[in-house]
């Protein structure tokens, strides 16, 4: 069927500007030509900023942007422009850091007023149409009438703007002692919900880069009540609505307090993530339950976001058929029919009750405790109940596979692709299971075939075959991360040197020598919109400390103390912001912890190195790194370590060894002693 309108963005391969393609509104796609085209016009531009899987974007394209009459007032007074936050973090958090200065509520969609130089005037997130018309027809009569006033307005929001990104020369000092680490996870605590898991509070998010940071401080330091909210707070999860029982995977975020009603959209980033904490978690508390989770999010990744390339995709969308979670709710009398007899042993298993039960006679699967538990209370063994949570759940998905599915947003970005290969990296060395592995493999060397130039640049995004958009700090700080965890898992020093490589990179077109912190966008990038130094963790880690974080362990492994020194001089311009919200630099309390506590490396080679390091590292210890080698190497942490086909292990504490041993068992009671 022919469509009445198309506009510009019916040329992009970002499937959230696709989707707009055909508005009667005239969008046109970022790019720095936007600001010429308005100044000669003398319009301002109106940038509204969102991404595929967003619900309230959704709506507000429905409400407004397909409509004709709002159209005609967006196209008479502005130029109009869609962006994809997910191809232009940078785009995002400029106008988003004037939104929030301006005191205005942010979010997605978020909708920008900007002068015709892209300074932004005006904002806020989503409209109703009638309040959507009004505003931004004032603002435009405000610009005709009161043009000076404007303009001076834009001036001040600016200087805000570029005061958010400067990175203030105070007298930090590194903590000498763990104290102070030790008072801020106690003032954090506070905010522990200690019936839930998370924070205190709606909505929830499971917030990754926290759960890491308090698996590594409650383990160091043995912390009984830290480690007990972490393990609640894991279970909590696995067991509520936001992770999805019949399918795997778990979704952006709870609206509630208790992980019951998700948003219901599947993020990437999120699942990589949380695929780390789990498999460490494992590690640690040796739980069925997270196991389980591991592996029914591998699943979920590879069913649903995977290509045959071997890349990722972005997300799966909260919507489907117009319906806000439509594809994963079931009613009550639909779960009879498809799961028979067993429905009210099942009923109970999976809460299709009042307390599983969610809106317009929907329920949202979810469990009361650990399947232990269940069976006791229900008489059975536990192989009986996992036999039949295995058929409940193929009948559960054979029922989904007949439904409309929700939108995929099939553009790979090379940070979340990263971040799901470090989390099956991580499983694997959890669980030793090859697939994970191989998985893992798979992607990473698609990223090194199609992401990576011959230069040692890197691209944000991948599309059919397409790359777009120069990559950010975010690209080459996760894949830097992930590189060097596979030559970890893997000892093939191709990834070692791909990630020097990056790294060589990173330093030339993203360091600022002033303050010893990298730029977000590439610092000679010719730009409408201000650079930034990310600082901050979100829903993933705050680049420059994924970079420091990186610095630290090619320190080690390449003995490079310049490096060190950075390392130390990024943390000391951080501990005060650490202190006083931990929440949002929890990935630079991790680096903290690794600098500042008793850190080991354990180097095997030999003929049996691999399998000596698995065995050591079979539980967990977040302050170790292991490397293995079963032939000579001119790697620094290799150098001379080689004895006549015998397997030796090199127990070191900050770069210092101990003489090698022989077995497993000598090892570990080094590390011990070392403690």
């Amino acid at each position: 069927m022919e469509k009445k309108y198309t506009n510009a963005l019916i040329h992009s391969s970002s499937p959230y500007l696709l989707q707009h393609a055909h508005n009667p509104v005239n969008w046109q796609p970022w790019n720095d030509k936007i600001t010429e085209q308005a100044q000669k016009e003398d319009k301002l531009i109106l940038v509204s900023i969102g991404y595929a899987a967003c619900h309230w974007c959704h709506v507000m394209e429905h409400e407004s942007f397909e409509d004709g009459g709002v159209a005609e007032v967006m196209n008479d007074n502005f130029i109009c422009v869609k962006v994809d936050r997910e191809e232009r973090p940078d785009v995002d958090h400029y106008y988003m850091t004037a939104v929030q200065l301006m005191r205005r509520q942010g979010g997605w969609p978020l909708n920008i007023i900007a002068l015709p130089d892209g300074r932004p005037v005006w904002g806020g997130t989503y409209f109703p149409r009638e309040t959507w018309m009004n505003d931004i027809s004032a603002v435009a009569g405000f610009y005709r009438k009161n043009r000076e006033k404007m303009i001076e307005y834009a001036e001040n929001l600016q200087k805000g703007i570029e005061q958010v990104s400067v990175i203030e020369e105070k007298e930090n000092i590194l903590p000498k002692n763990f104290k102070m680490i030790e008072s801020v996870v106690g003032e954090w605590s506070k905010r522990f919900d200690l019936e839930h898991g998370g924070r205190i509070g709606a909505p929830k998010f499971p917030m990754p880069v926290n759960l890491e940071f308090l698996l590594y401080f409650g383990y160091v330091k043995s912390d009984k009540p830290v480690l007990d909210y972490l393990k609640l707070t894991l279970e909590k999860m696995a067991r509520g609505g936001i992770y999805d029982q019949a399918g795997g995977g778990f979704a952006r975020y709870s609206v509630d307090e208790s992980w019951k009603v998700p948003h219901f959209e599947k993020m990437l980033y999120d699942n990589g993530q949380l695929l780390s904490i789990y498999s460490k978690a494992y590690q640690l508390f040796k739980n069925d339950e997270f196991k389980l989770v591991v592996k029914e999010t591998v699943d979920f990744i590879e069913r649903e976001l995977t290509d045959k390339s071997g890349a990722f995709y972005s997300s799966l969308d909260a919507d489907s058929e117009g319906e806000e979670g439509k594809f994963y709710v079931w009613n009550a009398k639909e779960l009879g029919k498809i799961i028979g007899d067993d429905f009210k042993l099942f009923s109970k298993y999976f809460n299709v009750n009042t307390k599983g039960f969610w809106e317009q006679g929907n329920n949202i699967l979810l469990r009361d405790g650990s399947d232990p538990e269940f069976v006791l209370k229900n008489g059975m063994s536990e192989s009986e109940l996992q036999q039949k949570k295995k058929v409940w759940k193929d009948k559960l998905m054979n029922a989904r596979r007949k439904r409309a599915r929700p939108g995929l947003d099939d553009k790979t970005l090379s940070s979340w692709n990263a971040l799901v290969t470090q989390g099956l990296l991580d499983a694997y060395k959890a669980f030793s299971e090859r697939r994970y592995l191989e998985l893992a493999l798979k992607n990473a060397t698609f990223l090194q075939n199609n992401i990576l130039t011959q230069d040692g640049k890197l691209f944000h995004v991948w599309k059919k075959g397409q790359k777009s958009v120069a990559g950010f700090l975010e690209d080459y700080a996760l894949l830097i991360q992930a590189f060097l965890t596979v030559f970890e898992v893997t000892s093939d020093e191709k990834w070692l040197e791909l990630s020097q490589t990056l790294v060589e990179t990173t330093f030339q077109h993203f360091f600022d020598e002033k303050n010893g912190m990298f730029f977000f966008s590439e610092k000679d990038a010719d730009s409408t919109i201000t650079n930034h130094f990310q600082r901050e963790d979100n829903v993933i880690p705050a680049a420059n400390s994924v970079v420091a974080n990186n610095l630290f362990k090619l320190y080690l492994f390449l003995g490079k103390p310049e490096y060190l020194n950075i390392v130390k001089k990024m943390v000391q311009t951080v501990v005060s912001n650490f202190r006083n919200y931990p929440m949002a630099y929890a990935n630079w309390g991790t680096l903290m912890l690794r600098i500042y506590e008793p850190h080991f490396e354990v180097v095997v080679c030999g003929p049996n190195s691999e399998a000596l390091l698995k065995e050591i590292q079979k539980d967990f210890n977040p302050n170790l790194i292991g490397l293995f080698s079963a032939k000579e190497s001119e790697v620094a942490i290799f150098s001379k370590r080689f004895k006549n086909g015998e397997d030796l292990i090199y127990v070191c504490k900050a770069g210092v060894c101990d003489l090698p041993v022989k077995s497993v068992t000598e090892a570990k009671k080094l590390l011990e002693t070392h403690k």
